[in-house]
């Protein structure tokens, strides 16, 4: 069985899945690093020579090799949910959590990485992250398994929760 981590960048995904893995014995897996390694070449390279179609299937790809594994924490990007067959896949042998986050709290949290192209273009940073996040919204809802908010959250309870819900 798998752990499962989706939602916007800077819901605390990556800390929260590392932490999940030490404490739990299990491998942490990033979806986004999984790419990077397949594609040799960063995700903005990525966009830049196969548009975002082009990043999305390698994540498909990736997604469907991830389903196949055992005992792991898989970190998703942000937008796994936007293929309902990568959902699908994650889902054969894994609980899904969705980590959620205000626009405010993603911002805070987010404001200085380059690492991802936009996904929107002529909009402001806030007005991307707003904009995305509502189109987003309901397809984390109908892809978890379970949701925690992690505005008033550590890493470090988020991890805490994710685990007395898996012990359930």
């Amino acid at each position: 069985m798998n752990i499962v981590l989706i939602g916007y960048r800077g819901t605390g995904k990556t800390v929260v899945g590392e932490l999940l893995a030490e404490r739990l014995g299990m491998t942490y897996m990033g979806m986004d690093a999984q790419i990077v390694k397949k594609a040799g070449m960063p995700i903005p390279e990525i966009v830049e020579k196969s548009g975002w179609p082009g990043f999305r299937d390698m994540e498909s790809e990736v997604a469907r090799e991830l389903a196949g594994l055992d005992h792991l924490i898989i970190d998703t990007g942000g937008g796994v949910i936007e293929r309902p067959e990568n959902i699908e896949a994650l889902k054969t042998n894994a609980r899904i959590f969705w980590l959620k986050a205000s626009v405010d709290a993603i911002v805070s949290r987010i404001h200085q990485d380059t690492q991802r192209p936009a996904l929107i273009a002529g909009k402001t940073f806030t007005e991307e992250i707003a904009e995305v996040l509502e189109q987003r919204t309901p397809k984390y809802q109908s892809a978890a398994h379970h949701e925690i908010d992690t505005d008033p959250l550590t890493p470090e309870q988020v991890a805490e929760k994710i685990i007395k819900i898996c012990q359930k």
